[in-house]
């Protein structure tokens, strides 16, 4: 966990860098992909970097992610929670993920998989 009651946020590489700009100007705590310098690197090894960073994943690849989450589950490992966006404009993605960050804290957001 990072030791914060609000939601991290790493934004994948699949998802528009201004979705983790729009957050960051409304307060929260969001790194992207191109800045964490994780580009091109495979899903394991992203969401390996998410629990270590303590950040909760944003990304459009729900298949690849979903097998992730559960292989983590069934393996009784922990992740700090994956969000899972349909293609919207990056105001639209980040419209629906304010209304989880405003509703949704860290510690409740470990292990899970959701949908926005």
């Amino acid at each position: 966990m990072n030791g914060f009651l609000f939601i991290a946020i790493y934004v994948d590489e699949d998802v528009n860098v201004l979705v983790g700009e729009l957050l960051t100007r409304r307060g929260f705590q969001a790194l992207t992909a191109r800045d964490a310098r994780q580009l091109g690197k495979p899903d394991p090894e992203q969401l390996a970097y998410v629990v270590q960073q303590g950040l909760t994943l944003l990304t459009h690849n729900g298949r690849d992610f979903e097998k992730l989450h559960f292989q983590y589950i069934n393996a009784s490992r922990t992740h700090p929670g994956i969000i899972i966006a349909i293609r919207l404009s990056p105001y639209g993605i980040a419209d629906r993920l304010l209304q989880l960050l405003d509703a949704v804290t860290a510690d409740k957001m470990q292990n899970q998989l959701l949908y926005i």
